[in-house]
């Protein structure tokens, strides 16, 4: 997948059903938060909602959300929007 498309809505949409907890907004982005149940560690991702996600803030995103492999993160995302 190497020019991912997706809108911040999606990425948030599919963040919040695998777990991620919305905490704020502030303007056109929005903070979620994760919090493993098993060994507590924390996740802050912030999400633009304005239109398409630029690449590289795509990529911002997944390392925000502990991705190991950005096309593998792209191909999840992609599966359950």
């Amino acid at each position: 997948m190497s020019n991912p498309t997706f809108t911040g809505r999606e990425v948030a949409t599919v963040l919040i059903e695998m777990g991620y907890t919305p905490v704020d907004r502030t303007g056109s982005h929005f903070q979620l938060r994760y919090e493993h149940p098993d060994t507590g560690e924390v996740r802050n991702v912030t999400v633009p909602l304005h239109g398409e996600i630029q690449t590289d803030t795509l990529r911002s995103i997944a390392d925000q959300c502990g991705a190991k492999a950005f096309d593998a993160w792209c191909r999840w995302i992609d599966r359950n929007r």
